[in-house]
């Protein structure tokens, strides 16, 4: 009589053992999706401040109507890129990110754009928003890292593997220029 006291007991932790891991899987992946939620809040920021950026730098640059372009192609893919995986979106991200940073460079042969409340308003508001897409993408890998140790060890693995919980990717750097040292030259 005792032993069957004592493998109800063991099966009934183990039992307890199991939902504790499987909520724990599910806890992490929920986290992981809301920090990836939370790089959608600012890229759609970001979205929405590119064309106020464009249309007060169209004015002033008239000759430079390449780079106008190049942004609002960028931009564009991004935001159609919004529905792929964390590989893909990083990518498109990385494009725009490089074709922002290139007007950038082009606004300083203009002083009097530079010198424009409009376009100083919004350039703050950008980079404001970068570094909140920075910090989002921290927080999103740091999550992601989290959970995928947690579907990878002993013993959570074998819950993880049973319960079907996928590896998350992580929002990585892809275009090659992101990850070049900037120039810095002074005229």
């Amino acid at each position: 009589m005792i032993a069957v006291y004592i493998i109800i007991g063991i099966v009934v932790i183990l039992l307890i053992m199991v939902i504790a891991t499987y909520n724990g899987l599910v806890r992490l992946r929920n986290q992981v999706k809301n920090a990836w939620a939370q790089i959608d809040v600012q890229l759609k920021r970001r979205y929405d401040l590119i064309p106020n950026l464009v249309e007060t730098v169209k004015g002033y640059m008239k000759h430079e109507r390449e780079t106008l372009e190049a942004v609002t192609k960028a931009r564009n893919l991004a935001q159609q890129a919004s529905s792929s995986g964390a590989g893909e979106r990083a990518k498109a991200e990385g494009e725009l990110s490089s074709a922002l940073a290139r007007l950038l460079v082009v606004v300083e042969r203009y002083p009097e754009l530079k010198a424009n409340q409009n376009f100083l308003a919004l350039q703050e508001e950008l980079t404001s928003t970068e570094n909140k897409i920075s910090f989002s993408r921290q927080y999103y890998n740091d999550s992601a890292m989290k959970y995928n140790n947690q579907t990878q060890m002993f013993p959570s693995n074998m819950v993880a593997g049973m319960m079907g919980f996928k590896a998350s990717e992580f929002f990585e750097v892809t275009v090659a220029e992101e990850r070049a040292a900037p120039k810095v030259s002074f005229p």
